[in-house]
């Protein structure tokens, strides 16, 4: 531990310094004055307990936004998984009837011989001219 500085006598015989204050407030001697003062150790680590109590009162601000932004995800999570649950089912559900669909149309062309086929490619011919004159109509 480093040692306290030490006032130099001025000669005069009692060891008053030149501002009225005793040697020993400064010297190192008793931490509170008869003032009620500190001396410059304890005033540091006052300083420096303050800062650290700012610092604690900033990180768990942090960790508070942080809290709620970690909380405000899971819950985001939760519902995107949901709907995406729902989605697999819907496409789930709209497969299936596709495929049914084809094989009611399998089991309709080979049971109704030509003229079926035949509607049914006038069919396909009419929905093509008509898509394709919405799109040349709406330039």
């Amino acid at each position: 531990m480093p040692q306290p500085m030490r006032h130099r006598n001025n000669g005069s015989g009692n060891s008053s310094s030149m501002y009225g204050r005793r040697n020993n407030d400064i010297e190192g001697g008793p931490s509170r004055r008869a003032g009620g003062g500190m001396n410059a150790g304890e005033a540091n680590a006052g300083i420096l307990e303050q800062q650290n109590n700012e610092y604690i009162d900033e990180l768990s601000d942090q960790v508070a936004r942080l809290k709620g932004l970690t909380i405000d995800i899971g819950n985001e999570v939760r519902e995107q998984n949901s709907l995406l649950d729902n989605m697999g089912d819907n496409f789930s559900n709209v497969g299936d009837m596709l495929s049914s669909s084809l094989g009611r149309i399998g089991t309709m062309l080979e049971s109704g011989g030509t003229k079926h086929m035949l509607y049914m490619v006038t069919f396909c011919v009419v929905v093509m001219c008509a898509l394709w004159w919405l799109m040349s109509s709406s330039k």
